[in-house]
């Protein structure tokens, strides 16, 4: 696609991720009115939050396995239908069950819309400008990610939480009748293999089972014990055997083993989920060290940790321009390395760091993370074949909840070694943090990537 078109079907696709984004950083201020209204334990609210996060995840590849046999469109718009529609029964929700399946149609909406983002990136950019497309997607991912803590903030200082949702049901129309128009026809090069409902099935099941796992992990208690950890773990490594047996036999699997078994995709895909459990460790920790061991207010320590999407945000549309011209190994192994020395120099903060000398290291981690999250995913992207986009977009969520979810286990594990509020597990979480960054540093520099370099004047 070229000039207006071009445009216009990227606006699709960022507002569409904007809004999803949005959506899933903000309810966390809601919660506590959440339980004050509907007289419940604070606790049992975390699964507003969780059941948008399981739908998601055991959703994005069968639904991007879908997209690769329908049209990347059909998915994204009907995605965005549901999530609008799902958005309004959550605003009327009567009671926290009610609220709860609204949040579970929700996620099954978010995941139709971004199972395809990156396939649809790839049909509307040439392959060699898909690298901005990418960065677009890194700058809308970070400049939400500061938008929805704020507009909770505001919304919630003079209304109920109930607000939160009331724009999702027009914006998400407004992006279906532009994308009807704006979108690029649905592509399909060959006809797989049917979906089967028992993969569906399995897929579920087992992405489900380790999330519910990783949860009990994260929030274990001592003299809880962990039968049913335990028990969470066998029933994902059982039906997750089962699974990849049927996929095996499968020319097009659900779950993308042939992509896999290239091995600069599977590099990418390991760098990815290092990346994200590092990112995910340092994000979570950070409130706490700034908060309890350092004395910030909570005002002051939210301005603070903006600056890391915001870095993030403003050095990603630098790092599209290089890719094709720079190694996408090269870039991010070094964007992982100044991702590591901001996290480590996060964690060798002095008690009485003056307000830039902590928001620099901030902004480290955020350019670090930039220079390594737009190559990483134009690599797998473009490592797999034209009809495979979708599989392969799928995998680019399933790597960020998969890093997401082990991240917050490893920095569970560090209160529960180390409690108190001195500040130590939250920097043993640091230290740990940029390990992971080292070793998703280490998979980018393994691959070998082309160079496409500029003609000669």
């Amino acid at each position: 696609m070229q000039g207006r078109a071009r445009t216009m079907a990227m606006l699709v696709i960022l507002s569409g991720l904007v809004l999803c984004v949005v959506d899933s950083t903000m309810l966390n201020l809601a919660l506590p009115q959440m339980a004050r209204q509907f007289q419940i334990d604070p606790a049992h609210t975390l699964w507003v939050v969780n059941a948008g996060q399981v739908a998601s995840l055991v959703l994005l590849l069968p639904l991007a396995a879908l997209g690769d046999r329908l049209g990347y469109k059909h998915v994204y718009l009907w995605g965005m239908l549901v999530f609008g529609i799902a958005s309004v029964m959550a605003a009327l929700a009567p009671s926290l069950p009610w609220l709860i399946a609204a949040r579970t149609l929700q996620g099954m909406g978010m995941a139709g819309a971004l199972s395809v983002n990156g396939a649809l990136v790839r049909q509307i950019f040439p392959r060699n400008q898909l690298g901005q497309g990418m960065a677009f997607n890194s700058m809308a991912v970070g400049l939400s990610t500061v938008m929805g803590p704020v507009l909770a903030a505001v919304v919630l200082t003079y209304a109920q939480w109930r607000w939160l949702f009331t724009l999702h049901l027009p914006l998400s129309l407004w992006i279906c009748w532009l994308g009807l128009r704006a979108l690029p026809r649905p592509y399909r090069a060959v006809e797989g293999d049917r979906l089967s409902v028992l993969d569906v099935l399995l897929n579920i099941a087992m992405f489900g089972c380790m999330f519910l796992a990783l949860d009990r992990i994260s929030h274990y208690q001592p003299g809880n014990g962990w039968t049913w950890s335990l028990l969470w773990l066998a029933g994902a490594a059982l039906t997750g055997w089962w699974y990849v047996r049927r996929q095996n036999q499968q020319s097009q699997p659900m779950l993308p083993l042939d992509l896999l078994r290239i091995p600069v995709f599977a590099l990418s895909m390991a760098g990815s989920v290092c990346a994200f459990t590092a990112q995910t460790m340092a994000f979570l920790a950070m409130p706490f060290l700034l908060i309890e061991a350092h004395g910030v207010s909570t005002g002051q320590a939210g301005l603070l940790i903006s600056a890391w999407p915001l870095a993030l945000a403003v050095a990603a549309p630098w790092v599209g321009r290089q890719i094709g011209r720079v190694p996408a190994g090269r870039l991010g192994a070094c964007g992982m390395g100044l991702f590591a020395a901001g996290i480590w120099a996060l964690a060798l903060l002095p008690n009485d760091a003056a307000i830039w000398n902590i928001a620099w290291r901030m902004a480290l981690c955020g350019a670090g993370f930039a220079m390594f999250q737009s190559p990483n995913n134009h690599t797998i992207v473009m490592a797999a074949p034209v009809h495979r986009s979708g599989a392969a977009s799928g995998m680019l969520g399933t790597a960020r909840h998969t890093g997401q979810g082990f991240g917050a286990i490893c920095l569970a594990g560090a209160f529960v070694l180390w409690p108190g509020g001195e500040g130590l597990a939250e920097q043993r979480s640091l230290w740990l943090a940029g390990g992971f960054a080292l070793l998703a540093a280490c998979f980018s520099a393994l691959r070998h990537t082309p160079v496409t370099r500029p003609p000669k004047q």
